[in-house]
């Protein structure tokens, strides 16, 4: 008889494999996309995954989250951020690896889709520190609106040095940016602001008001949003340290008590006669930072595309090495459908995220300004639903924190809301629609793409097309979900093995689909997709 306290019928930790190597979706598209070279470069941060060492940071950063520093000890102000060494680690790794502004500057094949790719794989480990990687990469196309401000500051974020710490840009071999767009009164209506910014006459301006979530607020540079008289909205470079060393009034109320993403610091911030540099035209705010709101909307996509894959390779490696009647959980027939229904899910969010990341790099601007909207809206609303299922797959285990899968599952929500949540977004895809017709052109040019290979997919793009000439304000969140799913099922027939492409059409543009998941066809081949998710 075994002792009462002997271990059985428990999986293993999951530890000691190559994250980017075992993601056979990941591996097809940027294969297919870029080259195998650029795939095989991702096995650097998949390994990394796979450490427990590492993934020890991901759980220590969350465990510790920023304190705030408002005073020193004498009451001088100092607005300071302490973060755990996990978070300095993990910040280290991204941007060694070139997560944040290096795409900008590369000479590499396909740099956006690479950076996208190990974006998605370390982000799988913790999401939090992904925040000032991801602004970091968004602010630089905006910021060559001046190209003043460009010279001065994009060599140090796209730089692949980590160096944290407040002090004069200029004798910084790194630098990273956050921004400051929302206010308490407007939120995602940023023209309601009421921060204002006054010119000075050394060229400058002085910016005074309160944002209500500014995250990482220990960046070295910001792009905010603030009301120039007579002008509008207007928007400007607001660094930390000042040139020459002096710091800049950044006065740091108080850090946010989020749901999840505990690791990153989101503070309130009030500026009083900040000096800032405009960005852009005066009045041109919102115009000058729409490419980096589409950036950041991608990263939106590749994060939740990230949080759902760690959750359904846990799930997984669970259900492997659980017994239960006589069998492994994989081995049994219900599991296997459940499994499988969330593989889908995660393969076709793999997809279309890839492809909006090779869109980057081809400079399709028309297919993205629609596309990025649409896929965000819908990838990002899937994370909760795909998360909270793999979470049920390891039973009782996965709603005990050491799990994992509660700080996966309170992420999971973040990015639905961040740059917009779903009213915006979908109310954005009508936009885009009415306002740059070309971008409908290159949406339904690349859907074409598949016409006649699957005939539930050609019947969903027919009705895609009536909504889209239809569409109202009523109907914006069912424009934007059926284009999501038309670009995936366009992708997925085009490109997956047909075991999959079947799959995905007929459950999610067939119908052919329960309202919860584990409620696949009797022809779908199951066994098929987990391994193809998740090799054994």
């Amino acid at each position: 008889m075994p002792a009462t306290h002997d271990v059985l019928n428990q999986a293993e930790p999951l530890v000691e494999y190559d994250a980017a190597a075992i993601d056979t979706p990941l591996q097809d598209a940027v294969r297919r996309l870029a080259d195998d070279a650029t795939a095989d470069s991702l096995s650097s941060i998949g390994r990394r995954l796979g450490d427990p060492h590492v993934q020890q940071w991901g759980i220590d950063a969350n465990a510790y989250p920023p304190v705030l520093r408002t005073h020193d000890r004498y009451g001088n102000r100092i607005n300071e951020v302490d973060f755990h060494p996990a978070w300095h680690h993990l910040m280290d790794v991204a941007v060694t690896e070139g997560l944040h502004g290096a795409p900008w500057v590369s000479d590499g094949p396909a740099p956006h889709l690479r950076r996208a790719a190990g974006f998605y794989v370390w982000s799988q480990n913790e999401a939090g520190h992904g925040c000032p990687i991801s602004m970091t990469y968004a602010i630089v196309p905006a910021l060559r609106a001046n190209d003043e401000l460009a010279r001065q500051y994009e060599p140090g974020l796209t730089s692949s040095v980590y160096e944290p710490g407040l002090r004069d840009p200029a004798l910084k071999q790194g630098l990273l940016a956050g921004m400051g767009m929302t206010e308490k009164q407007g939120g995602s209506d940023v023209r309601a602001n009421t921060t204002r910014a006054v010119a000075a006459e050394d060229g400058s301006w002085r910016i005074t008001g309160h944002k209500w979530f500014t995250s990482a607020p220990m960046c070295d540079l910001f792009l905010i949003l603030a009301q120039v008289d007579g002008a509008g909205v207007s928007c400007f470079l607001v660094p930390r340290v000042l040139p020459g060393g002096e710091r800049n009034v950044f006065n740091l109320q108080r850090l946010k008590d989020k749901l999840g993403n505990k690791s990153n610091a989101s503070s309130e911030v009030e500026f009083d006669q900040t000096v800032g540099w405009l960005v852009g035209d005066a009045g041109r705010g919102v115009q000058t930072i729409i490419e980096m709101v589409s950036m950041t909307r991608l990263d939106c996509v590749i994060g939740s595309t990230a949080c759902q894959r760690a959750a359904l390779v846990q799930a997984v490696h669970h259900a492997r090495h659980r017994k239960a009647f006589g069998a492994t959980l994989s081995q049994q027939p219900l599991m296997q459908e459940v499994l499988a229904d969330v593989a889908l899910e995660v393969e076709a969010a793999t997809a279309l995220m890839t492809r909006l990341a090779a869109a980057v790099d081809r400079g399709e601007h028309e297919f993205s300004r629609l596309a990025v909207a649409a896929g965000k809206f819908w990838v990002c609303k899937r994370a909760p639903h795909v998360v909270a299922e793999a979470l049920e797959c390891l039973g009782g285990n996965g709603y005990v924190e050491e799990s994992g899968m509660p700080r996966l599952f309170r992420e999971s929500p973040l990015n639905s809301i961040w740059e917009g949540s779903g009213n915006v977004i979908s109310l954005d895809v009508l936009r885009a629609m009415g306002r740059e017709p070309e971008s409908v052109s290159a949406v339904t040019k690349e859907l074409a793409l598949a016409a006649g290979a699957d005939r539930r997919l050609d019947a969903h793009l027919e009705r895609l097309q009536l909504s889209l000439q239809e569409a109202t304000p009523r109907t914006a969140r069912r424009v934007a979900q059926d284009l999501a799913l038309g670009l995936q099922g366009a992708l997925l027939v085009q490109h997956a093995p047909a075991y999959v492409a079947d799959a995905f059409c007929a459950t999610r543009l067939d119908g052919d689909w329960g309202h919860v998941f584990g409620t696949l066809p009797a022809s779908v081949d199951a066994a098929a997709i987990i391994e193809r998710a998740f090799p054994s």
